[in-house]
Parts: C-alpha cells; structure tokens; sequence
C-alpha cells in the first residue's frame, strides 16, 4: 500500500519553473542555465519554458551529479 502512495505522488508531482529551481537549490537563475547547457541538470521543456520535478533535481544532487 506505501509503494501505491509513492507511485501516486511521483505521478502527480507539481511542476516548478526555472526561478522556483533555483529558489530551491539557493542559486542564481544564471547557474541553472549554465547546468542546462552542460547537462548537468535534468529537465523538461514545455515550450519556450524549462520545467523541472523537485524530487529529480533533489536526487541528481544526493547522486553528485549536479557539481559547479
């Protein structure tokens, strides 16, 4: 039954944008670009716009893929 609720919550997990990201991670919107380009940072594009999942971007960095 726990598996279940993670499932759902990984499922219907909230976007956040590019300034949220950064907000969250304590870094400037330049260095969140600057981990795009170099792929250092997992992401989604949703048009023009970068979107990111918190819990991705949280276990590229235990991971220790996200270095400057």
């Amino acid at each position: 039954m726990n598996s279940n609720i993670n499932e759902y919550n990984e499922n219907n997990e909230k976007w956040v944008n590019l300034s949220d990201i950064a907000e969250h991670l304590s870094v400037s919107q330049d260095t969140i670009r600057n981990w795009i380009k170099s792929g250092k940072l997992p992401y989604y594009k949703a048009g023009k716009q970068y979107k990111f999942r918190i819990s991705e971007v949280d276990q590229w960095l235990t991971e220790g893929k996200i270095t400057d």
